[in-house]
């Protein structure tokens, strides 16, 4: 049967905020660096205030991890559908018309709830790290309502994001539209999203993985904490015990890629790091784009190492869009 959608993602609806910052900035605020943080919206306003001679330069975009791949799914050429939850507030309205513009469906509402639409605070550091402090609101009440069964019946892939787990009702939601993609022939991606959510929401990502799932993506230090072991090479062959297939990314040394038969390894591809934020959910886009358009494990690996490369030689989360089309037409003529 021929699906409607390549990829239906599920994620948190977040607008980013991106700021420069330097080291001094994050110890100053008591920020960990590297990581996402939750935080309350009071905290998120005294990082403004603090930052606020840096605003002039800071860059909003429609954003959340899933968003950003299904984003790049979209972009690449594929049909992309995302389902999240936004408030009736300017960001709300914003997020919604961002995410148009990228030629990505999503549930059609009558009316948008009152609330607050959820926010990320991006602090890059001169070594393009990206340390994130995000305020979830309207998107920490993620249910069953706000999700469409009918597109994920009608998708190749259901794409879920690990930070749901941080959600009671969010997880509950990932565990339903699982269950539902397998009852109708749709495979289940889901990204591990952090290393502080493998360690401090395990027994939620459990849940939302089930007992093996088809695709999972991990970065280096998200494979080893959820292993439990210090080798890359051993947590590569633990993974096989919780998905089918897995890509691990390693940063600039690229990727290893597990297509169910055979472990790839993909070379990274040299680039000045500028802004490492969207790396990880651009791998993940561009690497479902490439299987789901037809691509082998190992092509789909080399087009998102290429198309995170791009990513973070750049400011935010997300190329201008008629530029993922230049990334797909550079992978295509190397072949």
């Amino acid at each position: 049967m021929t699906k409607q959608y390549h990829v239906v993602a599920m994620g948190a609806a977040l607008v980013d905020t991106e700021i420069e910052v330097s080291d001094e900035d994050l110890k100053a605020l008591g920020v960990e660096k590297g990581l996402m943080t939750l935080v309350d919206e009071a905290r998120q306003a005294t990082l403004v205030d603090y930052l606020k001679d840096h605003l002039t330069a800071s860059r909003r975009a429609s954003g959340g991890s899933a968003a950003n791949s299904i984003i790049a799914v979209s972009a690449l050429g594929g049909d992309g559908f995302f389902c999240g939850r936004v408030a009736d507030d300017d960001n709300g309205h914003f997020y919604l018309s961002d995410m148009a513009a990228a030629g990505v469906a999503h549930p059609k509402w009558d009316n948008l709830p009152q609330g607050t639409t959820g926010k990320c605070l991006v602090l890059i550091t001169p070594d393009a790290e990206r340390s994130m402090n995000t305020f979830l609101g309207i998107s920490e009440e993620l249910s069953d309502a706000d999700l469409s069964m009918d597109a994920i019946t009608n998708a190749q892939y259901l794409y879920i994001e690990g930070y749901l787990a941080t959600s009671e009702s969010g997880c509950a939601a990932a565990v339903s539209a699982r269950k539902h993609a397998r009852k109708s022939g749709t495979r289940v991606a889901v990204s591990l999203s952090d290393p502080g959510i493998v360690a401090h929401f395990r027994d939620q990502l459990n849940d939302i993985t089930g007992p093996k799932v088809d695709l999972l993506f991990c970065n280096r230090d998200e494979a080893l904490a959820w292993t439990g072991t210090d080798d890359i090479r051993d947590a590569c062959e633990l993974l096989a015990d919780s998905a089918d297939r897995y890509a691990v990314t390693l940063g600039k040394e690229g990727a290893v890629v597990f297509d169910g038969d055979e472990l790839h390894a993909i070379a990274g591809r040299p680039i000045t790091a500028v802004d490492t934020n969207g790396a990880g959910d651009m791998f993940a886009g561009a690497f479902l784009y490439g299987i789901t358009a037809g691509m082998s494990h190992r092509d789909a690996g080399e087009l998102a190492c290429l198309a995170a490369a791009a990513v973070v030689g750049q400011f935010g989360p997300r190329l201008p869009l008629r530029q993922y089309r230049g990334v797909l037409d550079s992978f295509l003529n190397r072949r």
